[in-house]
């Protein structure tokens, strides 16, 4: 067996191959940029064909930078940004459309107009899910209504519909194989989350042919090789799931609830429900988690759209800091926000608002006002949204977790980790490992061909790095609360449906 683990992290801006050994740290990584693509106003768009091509650049690159063969590699897993749309040719792989981003808000009225016809219900009842453009299904019903002569191809089994997960399978295997897993499958909103099914019915609403779907697996279990002519060998793929699911993994919350919120390009909150999937009264999510011999673990999440991109936008937009990593000075140089409060609704509110027509904001502005005070209220932004949504999990599951485990890039931005822990009055604890996603996917892999023993072998390896504390009473912080609750209802209903 090889030595090592390739976990390939195909996120919303970037492609990553990241190298781990048996003690799940990192060996080696390689990351690669592609295109956003914004056709209109809240239309958002990958080209299929550069995602494959800089995913497949990175594992050449990172196998090249370790000096290693793919005889190195145990196995591979995948992680993935979720509900990004792709339909493709089944005889030649030529995708018909540029892959439909989940941040993609076209589908929107569509949406409500099933709201409005009160399949609502239904699809909450057998998906977990709430009607939203942010799935997947009617991101495909667009492209077969949209595309000239999709609906026809579909009809005839011509078309094949994926997830980015199935995308890459499909072209690491040469289209041997046309495969999902069900957590990646549960965030379509056509798949019943009891029976681990492609539903008939909501089939039939969407307009979809079963032709177009892959098959559903586990989390864990071995789908198939890569071809030898991409990295010249033949590696197993032994692991995927959904960005989210992949950290709740890597994060090791794999006890009845705990939560861990990932920071990536939007924030996501996961706690672990163990066998039950709990149907949310206050407009979470429910969802698969995970399936590993046969077992089926389900969560509660809460979606946050837009968190590590308000950092992006205020530095390719504003251009008031020149990289990321510069935030934090910026906004730890004022000793509060001024006055200053920042809604980064850009593509709408997700959980637990769910407003479709919400946008951005920043309120509260004075003469005084700088850019350092734009900066912290951008840091508060993204912890008072999470904080929404960690609240909001309370109430859900009636479990008020100890603590909230972070991982993902803005994670290891101390001060937003610090406000953070204030905004929720709870420890927040930041691994060793912040690359969760990547870690949950790299031991998913591992642990379907043997590389790993089992779960609790793995649950050993995982480390902390620094807790926050709050550092604050509650009643100073109350008042943050109340202008952060005001200016999010000035941002509400912006735009008419």
């Amino acid at each position: 067996m090889g030595k090592f683990i390739l976990a390939l992290d195909s996120g919303t801006t970037s492609n990553r191959a990241i190298l781990f050994d048996h003690s799940g740290r990192i060996i080696n990584s390689s990351q690669r940029e592609f295109k956003q693509i914004f056709p209109e106003p809240g239309w958002v768009e990958h080209n299929p064909e550069e995602i494959w091509s800089t995913q497949k650049f990175v594992v050449r690159n990172v196998l090249e930078k370790q000096n290693i063969t793919t005889e190195d590699v145990a196995a591979i897993g995948i992680t993935n940004q979720r509900e990004t749309t792709l339909v493709w040719e089944r005889e030649t792989g030529k995708p018909i459309y540029n892959a439909i981003v989940w941040q993609d808000r076209r589908t929107a009225g569509y949406c409500d107009q099933l709201k409005n016809e009160g399949i609502d219900k239904l699809i909450k009842e057998k998906t977990g899910l709430i009607i939203d453009a942010y799935f997947s299904g009617s991101k495909i019903k667009w492209i077969l209504d949209n595309v000239p002569g999709a609906r026809e191809k579909a009809e005839k089994g011509k078309l094949a519909f994926g997830t980015i997960d199935t995308w890459l399978i499909w072209r690491l295997t040469h289209g041997k194989k046309h495969v999902t897993d069900v957590t990646n499958a549960s965030r379509t909103m056509l798949f019943n989350i009891h029976n681990l099914t492609w539903d008939k019915k909501l089939l039939e609403i969407f307009n979809i042919p079963a032709s177009m779907l892959p098959e559903p697996k586990q989390s864990s279990e071995v789908y198939g090789n890569t071809v030898k002519e991409h990295f010249g060998g033949e590696i197993p793929i032994s692991g995927i799931a959904g960005d989210q699911q992949a950290a709740l993994f890597g994060q090791m919350c794999v006890e009845k609830g705990m939560v861990k919120n990932t920071y990536g390009t939007g924030c996501f909150v996961v706690m672990n429900t163990g066998n039950e999937a709990i149907l949310s009264k206050y407009n979470l999510l429910t969802t698969i988690a995970w399936q590993i011999n046969g077992e089926v673990t389900y969560a509660l999440e809460g979606s946050i759209f837009i968190g590590g991109a308000v950092v992006q936008w205020l530095r390719d937009q504003l251009h008031i800091i020149k990289s990321s990593s510069e935030i934090e000075k910026l906004a730890a140089s004022v000793k509060d926000n001024g006055g200053v409060y920042f809604v980064p609704a850009f593509v709408g509110l997700g959980a637990p608002h769910w407003d479709q027509y919400a946008t951005g904001i920043i309120i509260g502005i004075s003469r005084g006002t700088s850019d350092a005070h734009i900066a912290r209220a951008g840091l508060e932004a993204i912890a008072l949204q999470s904080m929404d949504v960690i609240n909001t999990m309370a109430k859900d599951s009636g479990v008020d977790p100890s603590e909230l485990r972070v991982d993902g890039g803005a994670s290891v931005n101390n001060l937003l980790m610090q406000i953070q822990s204030n905004a929720i009055n709870k420890k927040v604890v930041r691994p060793v490992i912040t690359e969760t996603t990547a870690l949950g996917a790299a031991y998913l892999a591992g642990l379907a061909i043997g590389f790993w023993n089992n779960v609790e072998e793995i649950n050993n390896q995982w480390q902390e790095d620094k807790i926050f504390e709050p550092d604050i009473n509650s009643s100073d912080f109350s008042k943050v609360v109340a202008n952060w609750n005001k200016a999010l209802e000035r941002s509400k209903g912006w735009y008419e449906s």
